[in-house]
């Protein structure tokens, strides 16, 4: 096979490598523009793990390149005058010039011809005539891609904030975080070491800071002098110094993230940062450029003849690892682009989440890797919490809102059960509620309980309109209150344009068969193509539509219940008016943001009047509407710091379901970021939901400070004793159980123990 690479990058000398070593006999060219001494860049981070996958592929190059590299276990983070260590990392560095140093000489040896100073346009070169395969290895700027932009499809978006990639001498034994405050605004570096002496220093701000400090008029050296001065307490007399001798104009660039839809066209295959890029704040760049060289040359030897058979299943076994190793990357890359947001954080915490900013790094994690870490986050976590200074999972901690100091962080998440008859909340809901109260979660919700008859979702939805269903909701309050120390909220709404449907296990949103009630919302709009129009609502419905909302809460308090929660999310009727795509009305209700909120705000305005002082009101959004033209996280701040000035004390942030257009990304704890965003910018206690599953998840949040309670909704349908379980599984022995259960405990307990020293065994 002849196989004509476009770039000497890792990807490319790591594919001609694999290649060779497959087969001698393929003919493999490499074409670089640069000198073979000449790279952009200092240093290149690798993880142990990755460290692993290419001894396994190349034990030649593995050896050369351990035998430089420089290697650190701890992260240090420089904040506020502090030092925050957490150990346990295993990284190693290189020398970005080493390495490819380290892959040319490799590929000689094994015959790669490697061409330098050759400027490739495109495949169209007479130089790639006759070659089998054309692999572009040209980087983040691809011109390859850029000629095939509508078969490749890149979503390429420039970020707004603006780096420099700068070297200096300063030794470091960690991979060290610094955020420094200027006049101008934040800048914080990424550093670490890659040989006996140098060490790569990334400095980075937002771009309206970058502009303020006018560094947009700043030669490279003025920027390095720039730099220098700033950071001139770490640096401890060392200078800056560049390698960007190819730049045009500022030494500061714009992080560009890339992603293909498709990674190959006819002969020609993407690799590395042409076809994605991860953020250097995660350090994972090369390393998916050189894991991608691996799949290839995989596929390939596995398919001899079938070029194309291979450039599919390369992609295909590529494209997911790709996909969720962006997907860390952008969120830590996000936490770097606004860390003014985190400003306030206390050093512990702010530290704890850069660390697990990627959502890659959860708390166990962490714990694994360097424990008398955790057990401080741990300890001044449960202080601020009001707990004597000893290491408690952050999800076990207490936490208050108003008089109301729910016991641990888990919320049973509302989930509609459609189990109800005329709204009355009966014995399913009794024992479904009740059952969890038992498991162990601080605070259990309601499904959406409609506040009429024609405000049902379905026909089996439960209600509050009258005295049966009150006293209905009473019994389940009395149980959980006598027989738990939960919580229990009680979450109102209106189904607006999503109603009169079917129940949840048959056609879910479709309408029903017959039997249908007339649907109102903020405008004439149907949720789908087989659902009823709404009638848009006048001024005497939104009045009659409040004084129904005002009762149901009065009825909820008679009831018992400890919180209330205003649904204003999911394309429901307050949802309705929130959502531009939802509401066109033309009047002070329709239109821009703020006349968009108006009616939500008098409904919660109403409620909140009606509802007890001494008992906290929650209001659930959908912060992002995941649909052009929709609301975006942006609108969501807006919107929660309206409900905050009106008197709420707790968002309750979910995402999407407003419209079918929709197109969610979905991922372990997605829509934590929104929480994270609200948190952390309006200054308002926050609830995270969202594929949130697991023990770690939750003290990963609440550590970080991305939400202040995590609503939990499938797991506790599966295990109702989901909490208490977890407690268990992470050793917490002082969850409180069920009296009647505590046989079970220590069974579970000692079963898990029995495990986990099997498991030591093997």
């Amino acid at each position: 096979m002849r196989i004509a690479c476009i770039g000497g990058g890792p990807a490319g000398l790591y594919l001609a490598i694999l290649m060779k070593k497959a087969d001698p006999a393929h003919d493999i060219t490499i074409y670089e523009r640069n000198r073979p001494d000449d790279t952009f860049g200092w240093g290149v981070v690798f993880s142990d793990a990755t460290l692993g996958n290419f001894q396994v592929a190349d034990p030649e190059s593995y050896e050369e390149i351990t035998r430089s590299f420089h290697h650190w276990d701890d992260c240090d983070v420089f904040f506020k005058g502090r030092k925050i260590t957490s150990g346990g990392h295993g990284y190693c560095g290189i020398g970005r010039q080493k390495l490819l140093n380290i892959l040319q000489a490799r590929a000689a040896a094994l015959g790669v011809k490697q061409v330098f100073e050759a400027e490739i346009a495109d495949d169209a070169d007479p130089r790639l005539a006759g070659a089998d395969l054309i692999v572009a290895a040209d980087g983040v700027n691809s011109l390859v891609r850029r000629k095939y932009v509508e078969h490749f499809q890149p979503d390429i978006d420039v970020r707004k904030c603006r780096y420099i990639w700068l070297g200096t001498h300063l030794k470091l034994n960690a991979f060290t975080f610094i955020t420094e405050p200027s006049e101008w605004g934040w800048f914080q570096v990424h550093a670490y070491q890659f040989d006996r002496d140098t060490s790569t220093f990334i400095v980075e701000c937002h771009e309206d800071t970058w502009q303020a400090a006018g560094l947009d008029k700043l030669d490279q050296a003025g920027s390095i002098a720039f730099c220098e001065k700033l950071f001139a307490k770490y640096l401890q007399g060392n200078k800056l110094m560049s390698n960007a001798r190819h730049l045009r104009g500022s030494a500061w660039l714009n992080f560009n993230r890339v992603l293909c839809h498709k990674w190959h066209h006819r002969n020609i295959v993407l690799i590395g940062d042409a076809a994605h890029t991860a953020h250097f704040s995660i350090g994972s760049g090369t390393k998916l450029a050189m894991e991608d060289a691996i799949a290839l040359a995989k596929t390939l030897a596995e398919n001899p003849g079938h070029v194309e058979r291979a450039l599919e299943l390369y992609q295909e076994e590529r494209e997911l690892e790709a996909l969720k190793l962006q997907s860390s990357a952008r969120n830590r890359m996000e936490w770097f682009e606004n860390v003014a947001r985190y400003a306030h954080l206390e050093p512990e915490q702010y530290a704890y989440t850069l660390l697990t900013g990627s959502q890659r790094i959860g708390h166990e994690n962490l714990r694994l890797r360097d424990k008398t870490y955790v057990d401080s986050v741990e300890t001044w976590f449960a202080k601020q919490s009001g707990l004597p200074g000893q290491p408690r999972p952050p999800m076990f901690t207490p936490f208050t809102l108003r008089n109301l100091t729910l016991k641990n962080r888990v919320v049973v998440s509302p989930m509609a059960m459609y189990s109800c008859e005329d709204g009355l909340p009966a014995d399913f809901l009794l024992v479904h509620l009740g059952a969890r109260a038992l498991g162990g979660a601080g605070l259990v919700m309601t499904e959406m309980t409609c506040v009429a008859p024609n405000a049902r979702i379905t026909p089996g939805c439960a209600g509050l309109w009258n005295d049966d269903q009150q006293r209905g909701w009473q019994r389940i309050v009395e149980f959980v209150h006598t027989h738990s120390d939960a919580s229990i909220g009680l979450q109102l709404g209106h189904a607006g344009p999503k109603g009169s449907t079917q129940l949840g296990w048959e056609d879910i949103d479709e309408p029903l068969p017959q039997g249908n009630w007339p649907l109102i919302a903020a405008s004439a709009i149907a949720y789908g193509p087989q659902n009823q129009v709404p009638r848009a609502m006048t001024r005497a419905d939104m009045d009659a539509l409040c004084e129904q909302f005002v009762a149901a809460a009065r009825r909820g308090h008679a009831a018992g219940f400890d919180l209330l929660e205003l649904h204003c999310a999911h394309g429901y009727l307050l949802s309705s008016f929130l959502c531009p795509l939802t509401n066109r009305r033309t009047d002070e209700y329709g239109g821009a943001l703020e006349n968009r909120l108006r009616y939500p705000l008098e409904v919660f305005k109403a409620v909140r009047a009606a509802w007890p002082d001494e008992k906290p009101m929650t209001v659930r959004i959908s912060a992002h509407d995941w649909a052009p033209g929709g609301n975006t996280a942006e609108d969501a701040v807006a919107i929660a710091r309206a409900f905050k000035a009106a008197g709420a004390d707790m968002i309750d942030v979910s995402s999407g379901q407003t419209t079918r257009e929709a197109q969610p990304v979905y991922g372990r704890m997605y829509q934590t970021p929104f929480s994270d965003q609200i948190r952390n910018e309006v200054g308002i206690a926050t609830i995270a939901v969202g594929n949130i599953y697991e023990a770690d998840h939750v003290n990963s949040i609440i550590a970080a400070g991305r939400a202040d309670l995590c609503a939990i909704a499938r797991p506790h349908l599966a295990d109702p004793a989901w909490t208490l379980h977890a407690a268990a599984e992470i050793g917490y022995e002082a969850a409180a159980w069920p009296k009647q259960y505590l046989t079970g405990k220590a069974q579970l307990e000692r079963n898990l123990a029995r495990a986990a020293q099997l498991a030591l065994r093997a």
